[in-house]
């Protein structure tokens, strides 16, 4: 049965300045005007949805329900004779105007711009690698002078990368945030065109929009002790685009419940489509506008690619136990909330959030072993009694299997989908003993 109306359409057109083409999907978009099946308000592509339907078990009721505001972009990669990719993509419900908070998944941008910040500063002996000592000059602040999760006790900023990248540590995306400096971070990333972008908190602390725009004064020594680089305490001036975004119907705050929406006018905020487009970046600097590459070198580059990559249980430093780790931690595409071993052959490179009832991942998918490629982000809100802050959120019955059916799905396409062209995916492949 098909579950999916035919509705009425409507035309987009979308040019994409790169020298590596970036094709939007040349199925129909589909308008917003739909059956209880399915609620769209954004930008919908008929080939998504015609997968997705032959599937009602997995997504029929999660897709006709519009508190789980879900979102999604798969991107087919497509090899030209002499290797390099061509992307089309594929959205469901994309709408850059429709809020979700992005949780975890700023530690990415803010990552690789601490990579790009070091390259910047271009002086000798500093690297990811050299000593970073932080201080505390302000309300709110730490002070950060050893790591005993290092082989050596020094904090790094490759280090503090590792940690986010392995299991998204919330102190270290804090410790990156107060070296850049929140005016880095956002006149940064408005440059490079993600205009809406806000990352103007610290994670998993309660500071006051004031502390939070304070970053802390940060040095770098080299291995004989002396100092190299000083970042000083910085405030930021910044003025951003007003917000007025209240969700739900409730919130609790210190053990007690407000019975009126919850504010995030001023939390995080990122889209999906930046989201998607910065995990493109690390993985093909190539395949976008020039402008939207953040200038890395090849040795940075591999880098981030192994430890996106890499699971938790293969890293010696920083260690993580088996009790609390396991093989596909945040790897909520394919594998949901499994505790279970990966898939032989397959990596997924990828970064995660999960806060207020969302759930997302934004993922580059390689399976060696049959030569499969693809890119599928997507986010999905878990919060049926639209009350923040109550931990009743509905990641294990809603979130978890919908991300895992979707990245099943997708692969189980892309096994069967033919190609002109075998792609070489051998410099995506590291050794994860080293």
């Amino acid at each position: 049965m098909n579950i999916f109306p035919r509705v009425a359409m409507i035309f987009l057109s979308l040019v994409v300045a790169c020298k590596t083409p970036v094709k939007i999907s040349k199925s129909q978009p589909i308008g917003s005007k739909t059956d209880s099946l399915i609620n769209v308000s954004g930008i919908t592509h008929t080939f998504l949805v015609d997968l997705l339907k032959q599937y009602p078990d997995f997504f029929q009721s999660v897709l006709s329900n519009p508190d789980n505001k879900v979102q999604i972009i798969y991107s087919q990669i497509d090899r030209r004779k002499n290797g390099k990719p061509e992307f089309t993509d594929h959205y469901f419900n994309i709408n850059d105007s429709t809020y979700f908070y992005p949780a975890s998944t700023v530690k990415l941008p803010v990552a690789i711009l601490a990579l790009r910040k070091l390259k910047e500063v271009k002086i000798a002996g500093l690297d990811k690698n050299t000593t970073m000592i932080s201080e505390a000059g302000y309300s709110g602040q730490t002070e950060v002078y050893n790591d005993p999760s290092t082989s050596d006790g020094r904090p790094t900023v490759e280090h503090y990368i590792k940690k986010i990248l392995l299991v998204s540590d919330n102190d270290a995306f804090n410790r990156l945030y107060e070296f850049l400096g929140q005016e880095y971070i956002n006149n940064t990333l408005h440059k490079m065109g993600y205009k809406e972008v806000q990352i103007v908190h610290r994670l998993d602390i309660s500071l006051s929009e004031d502390e939070n725009r304070h970053t802390n004064p940060v040095r770098f020594f080299d291995t004989s002790g002396k100092l190299i680089f000083e970042k000083p305490q910085e405030a930021s001036k910044l003025v951003y685009a007003e917000r007025n975004t209240k969700m739900g119907k409730g919130f609790y705050r210190g053990g007690q419940l407000i019975n009126e929406p919850f504010d995030l006018s001023k939390k995080n905020r990122m889209s999906l489509k930046t989201l998607h487009n910065i995990v493109r970046s690390a993985m093909f600097p190539e395949a976008v506008p020039k402008k939207q590459r953040f200038d890395l070198t090849k040795g940075d580059h591999e880098f981030l690619r192994k430890y996106m990559s890499m699971t938790p249980l293969e890293s010696k430093f920083p260690f993580y136990d088996k009790e609390n780790y396991w093989d596909n931690y945040v790897k909520f595409l394919m594998y949901g909330a499994e505790k279970t071993p990966m898939k032989k052959g397959i990596r997924v490179f990828n970064k995660v959030g999960d806060a207020y009832g969302y759930l997302i991942d934004a993922a580059y998918f390689a399976d060696y072993d049959n030569n499969v490629e693809f890119m599928l982000s997507a986010v999905i809100h878990c919060n049926s009694d639209g009350i923040f802050n109550d931990d009743k959120y509905e990641y294990d019955e809603v979130g978890f299997p919908f991300m895992k059916h979707l990245g099943l799905t997708i692969y189980d396409y892309e096994l069967k989908r033919k190609k002109k062209v075998v792609p070489d995916l051998s410099k995506f492949r590291f050794n994860y003993t080293q």
